[in-house]
């Protein structure tokens, strides 16, 4: 039974990383958090093995994600290029951050970011980008990729919810920023999932089929469906018009978020 939740999950997911670029971590995150609590896990736990196995998953899901964006031409890779270094090296430190932090903490700060993000995007959804405007230097591209790439981490994302206003900022119109951003979802995942692998590794010994905060089991069912719903997704993302993605963009961060808040402060009162 639990291993059909992990392929509806994986379906709902690969379908969001293809339509928003967002790697499908917005969607994962909290069912996984809800799945892995109905299994008797630790609740102090949950909230990291959630973000981790998160991580993993979207190593699957940016593959499918970007081969189905690159066929339309709509990958700038020299801005992957640009950004990766930074990733890696941020998503690394995101989850050494994440570890020193308490469930509620991380529920917190995700609710309040993905809310944050949402009001930005709706804010703008009539706005045309001004293609005008040019990405900055490569070394504050490193930079920006490292801030991406922590945050990232923290969130269990594949920096969908940072990259693309990133890059519609600097005059990327937004479909080739969700592509050029599930691109970038690939070296975040990587990162994360091992830096996530690393610091559980002492934790989450006693929970069978789990290598540090990432659950395998959850892992292989969510990616397996995902591989193939993540095409569809960036197939209708190339259908729908700029403001349009924005709009469903907003309402999803917005859905998620308030979730999360809502998580958080029942501990806080309850405390």
């Amino acid at each position: 039974m639990v291993i059909l939740v992990y392929l509806l999950v994986g379906a709902c997911a690969g379908f969001t990383a293809g339509l928003f670029g967002v790697g499908g971590g917005l969607i994962i995150v909290p069912i996984l958090y809800w799945v892995f609590l109905q299994q008797g896990y630790d609740p102090q736990y949950v909230m990291h093995m959630a973000l981790g196995t998160s991580l993993a998953t979207i190593i699957i899901t940016s593959l499918s994600s970007v081969s189905a964006h690159h066929k339309k031409g709509a990958v700038i890779w020299q801005v992957v290029k640009n950004l990766t270094p930074g990733l890696i090296i941020g998503s690394l430190l995101g989850a050494g951050i994440a570890d020193l932090l308490p469930s509620h903490v991380l529920q917190l700060i995700i609710g309040c970011f993905a809310v944050w993000v949402a009001y930005r995007m709706l804010k703008g959804v009539s706005a045309i980008v001004d293609t005008t405007k040019q990405l900055p230097s490569t070394f504050r591209q490193n930079l920006a990729g490292g801030v991406i790439g922590i945050a990232s981490a923290i969130f269990g994302i594949g920096g969908g919810s940072l990259t693309v206003p990133y890059l519609n900022r600097h005059g990327i119109v937004m479909q080739k920023a969700v592509a050029t951003s599930a691109a970038c979802g690939f070296p975040i995942a990587i990162a994360g999932a091992i830096g996530f692998m690393w610091f559980g590794s002492h934790e989450m010994q006693h929970i069978p089929g789990a290598i540090g905060y990432i659950h395998l089991y959850a892992f292989f069912g969510i990616s397996f469906m995902s591989f193939f719903t993540a095409k569809i997704g960036a197939k209708v993302a190339h259908q729908l018009s700029p403001a349009m993605l924005k709009k469903c963009f907003a309402l999803l961060l917005t859905c998620v978020g308030t979730f999360f808040i809502y998580k958080a402060m029942m501990w806080y009162l309850v405390v």
